[in-house]
Order: C-alpha cells, then sequence, then structure tokens
C-alpha cells in the first residue's frame, strides 16, 4: 500500500490548454488538454505504477478516475530524468480543476504518493 513520502524528490508541473476544436460550448462539453512533467530528483529509478484524478467542475460535480499508469504506460523514470506526457478531459463547465496523485514504486520495492497540486482548467477570458 502506498504511503505518503515527502522525503522523495519527484516534481511535478503542469501546463493546461483549452482544445477548442474539439469542444462544443452549445452541448456543455469543454475539452482540456493537461501536459505533464515528472521529474525524478532522487538517487533511484522509480516506477509511475498508477493516477489517482479528482476532475471538479464549475457546478461543484465532481469525477474520480483511477487507473494504471499514465496513457497505457506505466513508466520508470531514472534517477535525475523526465517523464513528459499529455492526456485530456471534457467538463460540461467551461471552468474547472484537477488535482491527485500518481502512485510511484521505488526499484527497491517502496511505494510512495507523488501528489499533483490542485491545477485549473478555464476557458480563455473566463477567469480575470
Amino acid at each position: 500500500m502506498p504511503v505518503n513520502r515527502s522525503d522523495h524528490p519527484i516534481n511535478i508541473t503542469v501546463r493546461t490548454e483549452y482544445a477548442a476544436e474539439a469542444s462544443d460550448p452549445a452541448h456543455d462539453r469543454y475539452v482540456f488538454i493537461y501536459y505533464i512533467s515528472i521529474i525524478n530528483n532522487g538517487s533511484q529509478a522509480v516506477q509511475l505504477i498508477s493516477r489517482h484524478w479528482l476532475i471538479t467542475d464549475a457546478t461543484g460535480k465532481v469525477e474520480e478516475v483511477h487507473g494504471a499508469g499514465v496513457i497505457g504506460e506505466q513508466p520508470v523514470i531514472e534517477a535525475g530524468k523526465e517523464h513528459f506526457y499529455n492526456s485530456f478531459c471534457m467538463l460540461e463547465t467551461p471552468v474547472g480543476c484537477m488535482q491527485g496523485s500518481y502512485q510511484m514504486q521505488c526499484v527497491d520495492g517502496m511505494q510512495f504518493d507523488a501528489p499533483v497540486a490542485l491545477f485549473s482548467l478555464a476557458v480563455p477570458g473566463c477567469l480575470n
């Protein structure tokens, strides 16, 4: 079972983008792409085993997502290296947010959660 390990230096950054061409606001469909960078600043390789997301729209509706790996992969991130991927989510509102964690495993078998801080999803011009 994963434990919280604040001593394992995994750095996660997120950038988001509104996908206007895939969205249909007339039918409450807003698509957002998120770009994730996971940097392993630790001294040993880690493997991303699974993910857990909480996706919240502007009405407060929460979708919880659990799954193995990311985009069909369970990447091993060597010490000092970065893993980069992008994915997407759909909301029924033009504004929302996501947060979550990755469940990681060190080569020595130790498992830990790497938290992903809350980030915004917003159609350009919706937020000041």
